[in-house]
């Protein structure tokens, strides 16, 4: 289990600095530097989602479609199946059960989330409605508060585990 964790991990973190470092900033300059869906943790409204839409070039777009979401459909498996492996290593049931639900939470919303801004994409910009950028939005911010929650969790456990081998 350790060493799929470590590779799972590794390639998880490898895609993820591909997208932050080359595809993500493409997308962001396509659309006049403002950050696409994604990378709003916070998420975002209806006037920020058109306005984003409207800057988008098309070249933009279909970088975001094709190469951006196709990364982006191999990273949220490769980051919820090392979350929970890491989980089930560093700390005892029934907790790493319940963050492991949690991880597989935020990858449900990762995987719906891209779903939305695909449908987002390929409508037009007027005609892009409030309930639609709301759930994008909200499982945007799910997403978020997911993983993190999974990240503080695992490093939590990680550092209580170390502290315990240290201190034998």
């Amino acid at each position: 289990m350790q060493r799929a964790f470590w590779i799972s991990l590794t390639c998880a973190m490898g895609l993820y600095l591909l997208m932050v470092f080359w595809s993500i900033p493409f997308v962001a300059y396509e659309a006049g530097g403002q950050v696409p869906f994604d990378m709003r943790p916070m998420g975002y409204g209806l006037d920020e989602a058109r306005s984003f839409l409207q800057a988008l070039t098309a070249e933009g777009r279909s970088f975001y479609l094709g190469t951006q979401l196709k990364l982006d459909l191999v990273y949220p498996a490769l980051l919820g199946l090392s979350l929970i492996l890491g989980l089930q290593l560093v700390i005892r049931q029934p907790w790493s059960t319940a963050f492991g639900v949690v991880a597989l939470m935020a990858t449900a919303s990762d995987y719906f989330e891209n779903f939305l801004i695909s449908v987002m994409l390929h409508t037009p910009v007027d005609e892009i409605d409030e309930a639609t950028v709301q759930v994008a939005s909200f499982l945007t911010l799910s997403k978020s508060i997911g993983h993190t929650v999974c990240f503080v969790a695992l490093l939590t456990g990680a550092m209580f585990r170390l502290g315990r081998r240290l201190l034998r």
